[in-house]
């Protein structure tokens, strides 16, 4: 069978993006001709709702969705053929615990010193960060190097050793709460309030292609923002409009906003 990629990417706007789906495609393509199983590497969540748009047009397949734990951000995609049945798909994700004198090292230290091993991030699946440890998810084919090489985080010493998938337990989010009275939900204004920047500033950021909404790009400083986005801005870091209280006096909205630290 050939798959005609174009036909099933010129939706899609962001290169990276559409890159990835054609590799997906790839990967189906070998599925529907080869009848074998196919893994995915990890994907944001806007990648998986790309995935699962086109895998959801082909008949003769099936897929499956995970991320090692329940409110995984990271996920690989299972594909293999239809008649094959879903008990006897073996996930190929592991969890990783690393312990040693880890307080106040965060999310970036781990994923720095991991891909400073010249793992690809695609590989990494979500890092949940602890008081003292971290669980870090990753493709099992690369278990053992991480196991065999990772020695430090940020100058300190470590220990690494397997850990069951089961027993995940998710880490306190931390995060800084502000109130703020904008003008208007589109995302420029949204910005502009949660970083206190001028308009002009916001709307150069957005053209620039440095925005993603809820892992897409967006360049369109109109876009509406609403309850429970995430707004990623590079240089600056990832927010979530977490509540609209209403208008105030001046009719701005009362916006809750939660800065992920």
């Amino acid at each position: 069978m050939y798959i005609d990629k174009e036909e099933y990417t010129n939706h899609i706007k962001d290169n990276e993006k559409k890159i990835k789906i054609r590799k997906i495609l790839d990967q189906i393509q070998i599925v529907l001709n080869k009848h074998m199983i196919k893994t995915t590497d990890f994907l944001d969540p806007y990648e998986i709702y790309l995935a699962k748009s086109v895998l959801n047009r082909f008949v003769d397949l099936e897929y499956l969705v995970d991320g090692g734990y329940e409110h995984s951000e990271r996920k690989i995609i299972v594909i293999y053929p239809n008649y094959i049945s879903k008990e006897d798909i073996k996930i190929p994700l592991s969890s990783l615990e690393i312990t040693g004198n880890l307080r106040d090292i965060d999310h970036k230290d781990y994923l720095g010193s991991i891909l400073n091993l010249g793992l690809k991030r695609e590989k990494i699946g979500d890092i949940l960060v602890y008081d003292h440890s971290s669980i870090v998810i990753v493709k099992t084919e690369i278990s053992d190097f991480l196991i065999y090489n990772l020695e430090k985080v940020k100058n300190r010493n470590v220990e690494i050793s397997i850990h069951n998938l089961k027993n995940i337990k998710d880490p306190k989010v931390s995060y800084k709460e502000l109130i703020k009275f904008i003008t208007s939900l589109r995302l420029d204004s949204v910005i502009s309030s949660t970083f206190n920047l001028s308009r002009k500033e916001s709307m150069n950021i957005i053209n620039s292609g440095s925005i993603k909404v809820n892992f897409e790009v967006i360049e369109k400083s109109s876009k509406e923002i609403e309850e429970g986005d995430m707004i990623s801005v590079k240089g600056f870091g990832r927010f979530i409009l977490h509540e609209v209280r209403g208008r105030s006096k001046s009719d701005r909205f009362i916006c809750i906003i939660r800065i992920i630290l």
